[in-house]
């Protein structure tokens, strides 16, 4: 007994040109839906851990303040040492114990944290070119609103709100970007 296979018992699997056709319509259809809402959910999830980032560096001054009993600052840094002096906070920070309370980070004074510099290209300023803690933990005329900010503008914007008495808040846009 030999086994013949006829053309007629043949059976073809696979997608026929106009169902492939319709996949890759919905397909696409789909993805132009759902990419600018992840590009917005990527967005917020950076300009998220960013703020996160910058208010426990500005927590961590505050606690080795009170730990020290002593004065901690938390200042703009471009070379991981310094203060620069502006008010622009984009391009990292610096949290040092201040022993001798002159608001800068001189060479015998520790270096507690390093910020990184913020990537996405996205800004962080405020109006204050430092904020010191002093050892009850208070950050007397420290007080100041800090906008990060991405492309999408101010409406996007996260706040970060350092009150006298040290305490941070947070609210979302409109903030001050430029």
């Amino acid at each position: 007994m030999q086994n013949k296979i006829g053309i007629n018992k043949l059976i073809y699997k696979g997608f026929t040109l106009i169902e492939l056709l319709v996949t890759l319509s919905v397909a696409s259809i789909l993805l132009s839906v759902a990419a600018p809402s992840y590009r917005g959910f990527v967005q917020d999830s950076l300009l998220i851990a960013q703020s996160n980032s910058f208010s426990s560096a500005i927590a961590l001054a505050k606690s080795e303040a009170i730990k020290r009993n002593g004065r901690a600052t938390i200042c703009p840094s471009t070379n991981s040492t310094s203060c620069t002096g502006g008010v622009v906070w984009s391009n990292g920070w610096i949290v040092f114990a201040d022993t001798n309370s002159n608001g800068a980070a001189d060479a015998d004074e520790q270096i507690l944290q390093v910020g990184a510099a913020l990537s996405g290209g996205n800004m962080l300023s405020g109006s204050k070119s430092r904020i010191t803690f002093t050892a009850n933990g208070f950050s007397m005329g420290s007080n100041d609103t800090f906008s990060l900010c991405d492309s999408r503008g101010a409406a996007y914007s996260k706040k970060i709100i350092l009150n006298n008495q040290g305490r941070l808040r947070f609210e979302t846009g409109p903030g001050t970007c430029s």
